[in-house]
Order: structure tokens, then sequence, then C-alpha cells
């Protein structure tokens, strides 16, 4: 008997899960394929998934096309943090004679040394690999690498998945846009009835912005939630600041939804390009309802910056900055800074200096706060830039 284990957050289930199943149940030839939503998923640590019966639901909605495949509540049931090797452990207990195959992506595959106990698990378990836009020769290298360092080979899916995730699908579906085309219509339509994911008032408030411009806040969101988890920051809440950030692009002074909107020139006049941020804060607070002050703030200076910024505020305006389609010179640099450790102070000054020595190239206004923020991060003991006095 053949069995595989296909784990995961499933928060939600889409499209390229449900055909890497199908594929490793047609390719590896397997009896039954148990669809395994985690409780805590080690390398998610601190993220806060979706209620774990919407999860489950999420999983029978999707795979129910699937003959051979069921949803299994074993590590929902177990709780505390799913780690593999104890679920490899468990299912070679029950299923003593089985071939059993833990299904993996060439992303997983690359990580799987680091992962508890990998020795354990490869004594219960065969890994069954499939690509995820791979580009050829990944084969080979991979099966050489894993060789040496386990002794062992595994076992390929011959599907090339596209790399689609399932932090793209939240963002979109916060901001209340569709997702049909990432899922089945049931499981689209059941997210949405929920709202699992809505973000209240996000679609209103992109509705204020032109079309490029909607698009860059939904890549600022994609990227801010992808990084929020190991920054300990809330991802719903990463999402909702990305998503109101620009809210404030292209409305006049005189727009009704700035009544009552105040310039504070205590920094002096506040450059066109800067202003938005000051009347986006103001957009979102008093007509659409957003009430956390960190959401605020994130959105108040995610151009200028300012001194001594949270965690938030830090990871938007740096989102906003290096989005996928941001291209200049020195991007590449600060997207490698921007994924290293669990701070982005280095980060943040390097930004800020090269946003300081732009402005100065270029002859435009440099609004006093983003100067101070500077200095700020620059006498955190960082070295990057310096004579920005």
């Amino acid at each position: 008997m053949k069995i595989g284990i296909f784990g995961g957050s499933f928060d939600p289930p889409h499209n390229e899960h449900i055909r890497l199943a199908q594929a490793a149940i047609d390719g590896l030839g397997l009896d039954k394929l148990l669809i395994m939503p985690a409780y805590a998923p080690p390398h998610k640590s601190g993220k806060t998934l979706s209620p774990d019966s919407e999860r489950l639901q999420l999983c029978r909605l999707a795979f129910s096309g699937l003959k051979k495949a069921e949803v299994s509540e074993y590590e929902i049931e177990r709780k505390g943090t799913s780690y593999t090797y104890l679920t490899c452990r468990h299912f070679k207990a029950e299923y003593p004679t089985a071939q059993l195959f833990w299904l993996v992506g060439t992303d997983m595959l690359r990580d799987f040394p680091t992962w508890k106990n990998p020795t354990e698990i490869l004594e219960n378990v065969t890994l069954a690999v499939c690509a995820r836009n791979e580009k050829d020769g990944w084969l080979e290298t991979e099966r050489a690498a894993f060789k040496e360092k386990f002794g062992k080979d595994f076992a390929v899916i011959g599907y090339n998945g596209l790399d689609v995730s399932s932090t793209k699908i939240r963002v979109l579906a916060g901001a209340g846009l569709r997702v049909n085309e990432y899922m089945p219509e049931t499981l689209a339509e059941y997210i949405t009835g929920k709202k699992l994911y809505e973000i209240p008032q996000a679609n209103a408030a992109l509705a204020l912005e032109k079309p490029e411009r909607i698009a860059h806040s939904l890549r600022v969101a994609e990227l801010a939630a992808a990084r929020a988890t190991a920054l300990k920051i809330p991802e719903k809440q990463a999402i909702a600041a990305a998503l109101f950030h620009d809210c404030g692009k292209y409305l006049r002074l005189d727009d009704p939804l700035l009544v009552g909107f105040e310039e504070d020139t205590s920094y002096g006049a506040i450059p066109l390009s800067v202003l938005h941020q000051y009347t986006g804060a103001y957009a979102a607070e008093k007509r659409f309802g957003v009430t956390d002050p960190e959401v605020l703030d994130a959105i108040r200076y995610h151009t200028s910056g300012r001194p001594n910024m949270r965690p938030l505020e830090q990871l938007i305006f740096l989102a906003d900055m290096l989005e996928e389609e941001r291209s200049y010179d020195g991007v590449d640099e600060l997207r490698a800074l921007f994924w290293q450790g669990d701070s982005l102070d280095a980060c943040l000054e390097k930004a800020l200096y090269e946003t300081l020595e732009f402005l100065k190239k270029k002859g435009g206004d440099i609004y006093p706060l983003t100067k101070e923020a500077y200095q700020f991060y620059q006498k955190k003991g960082e070295k990057y830039g310096k004579g920005n006095e």
C-alpha cells in the first residue's frame, strides 16, 4: 500500500495544491493521499493562521474532487508545534507495512536539512518532490546534494508547479478582490461569503487609486505580508497598512473625504510627494474607519519616515520602496538587507540614505523629517552612508 502525506498551512489551499495532489496520486501510484493541515507550522512560528475549523473546511472543499484524497485532522487534534518527524512517526506506526511519501516542493527540499530530526523523517517516509517553476538541470543538482547529505534518494513527482502563494490570495481577498482564478469556484465563494481574509473598507480605499497604483499597493501588501511574521508583526495588520498606504495619493485638498484635514507645518511646507501620507492617514481614519494607531502611523510616515519608527512603519516604508516592480540603482542590495535577520534597522538606514542622496542629486525638496529619520538610525550604530549632515 502506498500512502502520501501532504502537509501545509492551507490558508487557503489553491489550484496548485490540488494539481500537485493529483499529480502525486497518479505519479506515485498512491492508494491514499492524506491532506494534513498543520496546527502550528515550525517554519512559521508566531504566525496567526485562520481558525482550524475553517482551514479544515477549506481543504475539504478544495480536495473533494480527488477520489483518493482525504483530509486528516491529526496535527490539528494533536496541537502543539506540527513537527514533521512526529507526524511521520505516528503514521508509520499506524501503517507499518505501507510505503509512505511526504510531499514537498523544491523550496522545502532545499530547506529540509534544517528541519527537526530530518534523519528520523527519512527512516519513516520517502520525500516526494515537486518542482516549483524550476530551470532545467535542477534535479541532478538537488539529487546529488541530497544523496551526499543523507545517503538516500527522493522520489520525483512529474509536475512543475507554478509559483502561486497563499499569501497572494490572502492579500487579494483582503482587498475584496476576486480570487476565482486561483481556486475552485466553491472555495472562492466560501472565502468571499465568510469574509475570511477581508480588510474592512480596503476595497473602497483602493477604488480611489488608478489601476497601476492599485497594482502597486497589492504588491506592497504581498511583500509586507511575506516579511511580517519574522518581524513579529501580525500579517493582517501589515496587509491592512499596505492596502491603505496610498489611499490619499490622488485626493485633492478640497475633496469631501478630506473635510476637516489640516496640514501640519511644524516641519515646514510639506512637499507634494510627501503630502499624500498625511491625507491618506486622515482619510483612512476619518472616512474608512481605521482605528489601529500602528496602521495609521505606518500610512502617515510611509514616504518620509521618522525617527524611532515602529516595526510596522519600517515594514511599510521599505515594502513601498522594494516591491518587485521597483527598479533603480541599489535596489538589489536593499532587498538583500530587507530579508536579513529579525530587524529592519540596517535596511532602513541604507534606504533613508539612498533617498536623501537621490533627492540631493535631483534637486528635490528634502523634508526635514526624512533627514531626522536618517540621522536617528545612523546613530544606532549602522555603517551605511556618511556626510548627510
